[in-house]
């Protein structure tokens, strides 16, 4: 690489020169949207957590191969940004303005470092091919509204609409850059089109939002690579398209007061070590089907899982849900697989599609999840005067930590086969639990007065307790 250096000294001499002539260099670097990313792999042995396979693509529940991407749409080093038809370098307020889009991987507005006031503002991305769908995905290629390199961007009133592939909606990108955006209106009708979206360490904070996705892979609060921020309060998300939840969190997303209506994919979706906390919101999936129609796939509501496609730090996943209700409208309540995580409920009512509450499990490692047989799930569940009611499921490669307290009441059982993974369970004095069948479980830490047996048994560490 040595020459690469002499070469870039030879080049810095040149510049000078002209920059001698009296040309200046700044308007240059502000149009340079391409920034070399260091790429950063996980250490060895954190790849092979949980089963990480050798040479398969990963992809995630909405159907991306991020691995490898059919029509050459990934593999993506660069940070490439695209153009955008109307930039914003300066501090400034903006009232009553239309910003307009056709170009291909072009925004419609970009804030680029600024902190702008934008109020009753109008933005039109109507048309413009994307030639990488990961560029839209992580950086805000061909989005309708991009802020950028630390921008500050304050949106009220705003009118959001676009009709392109990787048309995100509102998109906050890189660390130190910020989104408040209020009262506003955003709709999305093409694939790989969320309606708000934080990647790279950006932070987005909305209220009072009427959101609409139409096309798949289009979560109506979407994040990916890199992360960041998210809070959301007393708004409205649907989406409608499949692999499209209402939430997609590869960040920590907080969400208040919200309505979250998937028809046609799961309500929320948790990857990788990141964190959704839902307080006081009305959750609706729908789920219609796997990707491609597997076999081997589960249906479900809430999932939270590893893809091991790089988007998501690996660790421990956190969902939260305190008040409100989430219904599903098919499979499964909860899924995990191929992670650990720790799942905290509080007085949420339930509604469920079939009779499992929570499914722990390993997969086909058919989408890259971990390699079958080494994929399952970890999970400290948690659940405080909360009414739970279906089938606990934990297989043989996964674990189970549960606690029921302060008035809990869980009806249901616990691997009534028999057969399964390690289960621990904790009941305290103000809580019950009432079988609907026979139930296994490693340990139990309670009382058996606090135990309906409802003609059943339940088995502790291979032996009858009741």
């Amino acid at each position: 690489m040595k020459w690469k250096k002499i070469a870039v000294f030879s080049n810095m001499i040149m510049m000078c020169a002209v920059l001698a002539t009296g040309c200046s260099t700044d308007t240059q670097e502000k149009n340079n949207n391409t920034i070399q990313e260091e790429k950063q792999e996980a250490p060895k042995d954190e790849q092979k957590e949980k089963g990480a396979p050798d040479g398969t693509p990963p992809a995630k529940p909405d159907g991306d191969q991020k691995g490898q991407p059919p029509g050459g749409f990934g593999g993506s080093r660069e940070v490439t940004n695209g153009s955008s038809a109307n930039t914003i370098i300066e501090n400034s307020t903006i009232n009553g303005k239309t910003y307009s889009s056709t170009g291909d991987d072009e925004n419609a507005l970009r804030v680029d470092g600024a902190t702008v006031t934008l109020d009753d503002i109008t933005i039109e991305k109507t048309g413009g091919i994307s030639s990488n769908t990961e560029n839209g995905d992580f950086y805000g290629q061909n989005a309708g509204l991009l802020v950028l390199n630390g921008g500050k961007a304050n949106i009220t009133n705003a009118e959001v609409n676009t009709d392109a592939v990787n048309g995100n909606g509102v998109f906050s990108y890189g660390e130190g850059t910020t989104v408040n955006i209020s009262d506003s209106r955003i709709r999305t009708t093409k694939n790989n089109s969320g309606g708000i979206q934080t990647t790279g360490g950006g932070t987005t904070n909305a209220v009072n939002l009427d959101v609409e996705t139409k096309g798949n892979s289009s979560a109506a609060i979407r994040s990916d690579r890199g992360g960041g921020t998210v809070n959301v309060n007393e708004s409205s998300y649907v989406t409608n398209g499949t692999g499209s939840p209402a939430v997609y969190c590869t960040a920590d997303i907080h969400v208040t007061d919200a309505h979250l209506t998937a028809n046609a994919s799961e309500g929320v979706v948790v990857e990788g070590k990141n964190s959704v906390s839902l307080t006081d919101c009305n959750v609706i999936g729908n789920m219609s089907n796997t990707y491609h129609g597997d076999a081997d796939e589960n249906i479900h509501n809430i999932m939270i899982y590893q893809s091991m496609s790089g988007d998501a730090e690996i660790g421990e996943a956190y969902f939260s849900a305190k008040g409100g209700s989430i219904i599903s409208k098919s499979g499964d309540m909860f899924y995990v697989t191929n992670t650990d995580c720790e799942i905290y409920l509080e007085n949420v009512a339930f509604t469920l599609a079939n009779d499992v509450f929570l499914r722990v499990e390993g997969n086909s490692s058919s989408r890259g999840w971990g390699t079958e047989g080494a994929n399952g799930g970890d999970v400290i569940f948690t659940a405080t005067a909360q009414k739970m009611e279906g089938n606990i499921l934990v297989d043989e490669i996964s674990t189970l930590e549960l606690t029921m307290k302060e008035g809990t009441a869980f009806t249901g059982t616990i691997n009534p086969d028999g057969e399964g993974g390690t289960v621990k369970v904790s009941l305290d004095d103000d809580s019950i639990w009432t079988l609907t069948g026979d139930s296994y479980v490693s340990s139990f830490d309670g009382d058996a007065a606090n135990i309906d047996a409802n003609g059943y048994h339940l088995y502790v560490g291979g032996k009858e307790f009741l």
